[in-house]
């Protein structure tokens, strides 16, 4: 089928597939930002649904506390 078509032809179909590859890629990235900010963004709300829901608990200190400094061994070396 492709013996049939002229050079002319055969360049325009490859240059539609190379725009459809590129828009393919083009729309794929955009996906894939979208996700990652959306997951972002995600991560902001459970935190501060966290923090809403320990200051409706009434409690005084809501700040999250770091304890891998405070991690001693249990076996001194």
């Amino acid at each position: 089928m492709d013996r049939h078509l002229s050079l002319w032809e055969r360049r325009r179909n490859e240059r539609d597939d190379e725009e459809r590859f590129t828009t393919s890629l083009a729309a794929f990235a955009a996906t894939l930002l979208i996700g990652v900010i959306g997951f972002y963004v995600l991560e902001g709300l459970a935190q501060t649904a966290k923090l809403e829901d320990c200051l409706l608990q009434g409690r005084l200190n809501c700040e999250r506390i770091d304890i891998s400094s405070l991690r001693t061994p249990v076996f001194p070396q």
